[in-house]
């Protein structure tokens, strides 16, 4: 992903949230298993509730 700008990088949709978040360079090697946007809502992942 070298020399992409950034609205061209990849985006996913958080499972938490619900907002969409872009590719970041830690997450190259993994990026198929990001789910989460952030620690925030890994860490929130099993405390919502279904309304």
């Amino acid at each position: 992903m070298k020399n992409v700008k950034k609205q061209h990088l990849p985006q996913k949709i958080c499972v938490v949230c619900n907002r969409p978040f872009t590719w970041r360079k830690k997450w190259e090697k993994v990026w198929d298993e990001v789910k989460y946007c952030s620690d925030k809502c890994r860490g929130e992942k099993g405390s919502k509730s279904q309304s």
